[in-house]
């Protein structure tokens, strides 16, 4: 019997988790510079902690995986996007008490949606985000899509524009939500099944529809900016000066609401503007939402946050060119000559090994040549000869795979060999810093 993986899902090995590593790495290294903390939160959730009231979203319509254990009746939900979550612990863990607001905290991992799949969207997809909670301010709304967009630049994506637009507040959305139902009464028999829903829960929404876009009413609609009260027209010219002011590029999209339904105030995308992201050019997306912190059960708080697909952002920096990530190659490999010295080889390695140094063995007992060809392969830039006079003297023949040149030396003096050829303060025994990537943050700051 064979068995293949489940559609819409991926498995992800080989040369291709370097890309991933690198990305994820790069992610963590931004929300360090800018004190955001790694949050973890479950893989499910209660059901009600995303389908709440009225929701219009398609996501929780259309889209959850929605179960009951065995024998319980409680419903659980596999996670389709990782705010909910977030701010469910934010409440439950009373982190709103923390003196320092906002609390700024950064989430990775597997989400789920029962969708169509295609090129960078799939069923279990994996999502980065970040969410900053306790405050309402516009330079916090700012500092997130700065965040973003040092992000998505220090990648290499350079062709890259902000889409912004204002939601405004529970009394500027209740008068647009009182005027679009009004305009859209007379088309609403002409429009999907989805927006017949949606005219229903969330007229805003309409905007959104994928299906109906291109009809004349959606064009000729209402506009969300003549229906702003004054604190919400303040707020988001706060917004855009201070945009103005950091240099970054942006456009204001009146047709801009996102998929969500919780957003308040400032909604934003980042999309590529290359000719070679096609159709797929949204690469994160976020928003502020005033009202999420209190569904929960928390005080009268606001938040902000964005989210990316790894897999999308993958997939821009392919249509780009730009490789991230790699194989390093091997420090070292040590090649066994005569049987009787494979434990002597052994306990070289694991020395190599124990002091920083990526090496590995071959195990199948591989003849000599078949070992060179795996150490080629492994693109290792010393070889440890290894055979019986090796084991007799204690000593370790090593060779440069560049230079040709080899030299022997007592065992105990093989880790002072390579402190010496790599450098100490040059190799990275932890494997835990990136000086290039470091200088490059400098240089390049300026879906929920």
């Amino acid at each position: 019997m064979s068995y293949q993986i489940p559609r819409g899902t991926q498995d992800i090995f080989g040369e291709e988790s370097y890309s991933w590593q690198q990305l994820e790495k790069l992610l963590r290294q931004f929300c360090l510079l800018y004190n955001f903390d790694e949050i973890r939160t479950p893989i499910f959730e209660h059901t009600n902690v995303f389908k709440r009231e009225n929701d219009s979203s398609d996501m929780v319509n259309k889209e959850m995986y929605t179960f009951n254990p065995a024998g319980s009746s409680t419903s659980l939900t596999l996670r389709p996007e990782g705010t909910a979550g977030v701010v469910r612990s934010y409440v439950e863990n009373k982190m709103f008490a923390n003196p320092d607001l906002p609390v700024k905290l950064y989430y990775l991992g597997p989400m789920h949606r029962h969708e169509r799949p295609q090129k960078g969207r799939l069923r279990i997809f994996n999502q980065f985000g970040i969410e900053s909670l306790g405050m309402k301010s516009p330079y916090a709304d700012v500092e997130a899509m700065v965040l973003a967009y040092s992000i998505l630049r220090s990648l290499g994506l350079d062709n890259i524009t902000i889409l912004v637009n204002t939601l405004g507040d529970d009394e500027s959305r209740s008068a647009y939500r009182k005027a679009l139902k009004e305009y859209f009464a007379p088309y609403v028999d002409d429009l999907c099944g989805d927006c017949k829903r949606r005219y229903e829960q969330n007229p805003l929404r309409l905007l959104d529809c994928k299906v109906d876009h291109d009809k004349e009413c959606m064009k000729n609609a209402p506009s969300m900016a003549d229906y702003l009260n004054d604190e919400s027209k303040a707020y988001f010219e706060t917004v855009t000066s201070l945009l103005d002011d950091m240099g970054i590029p942006y456009r204001v999209d009146p047709g801009l609401v996102r998929g969500l339904d919780y957003y308040t105030h400032t909604v934003f995308e980042i999309v590529s503007e290359s000719s070679s992201m096609g159709a797929q050019s949204t690469l994160l997306a976020g928003g502020r939402y005033d009202n999420l912190i209190p569904y929960f059960g928390g005080p009268e708080q606001s938040g902000i946050g964005w989210a990316l697909g790894e897999e999308r952002i993958l997939l821009a920096l392919e249509a780009e060119g730009i490789k991230l990530g790699e194989k390093p190659p091997l420090d070292a490999y040590v090649m066994v000559l005569d049987p009787e010295a494979r434990s002597y080889a052994f306990e070289l390695l694991t020395e190599l090994r124990a002091n920083g140094f990526r090496s590995d063995m071959d195990f199948a007992q591989k003849s000599f040549k078949g070992q060179f060809k795996a150490a080629d392969r492994a693109k290792a830039q010393y070889t440890l000869l290894i055979g019986s006079d090796e084991l007799a003297g204690r000593t370790v023949t090593i060779k440069n795979t560049l230079t040709r040149q080899q030299i022997s030396v007592p065992a105990d003096q093989m880790i002072a060999f390579f402190d010496a050829e790599f450098g100490e303060d040059e190799h990275d025994h932890d494997h835990g810093h990136d000086h290039d990537h470091e200088e490059g943050q400098h240089e390049h700051t300026h879906e929920h």
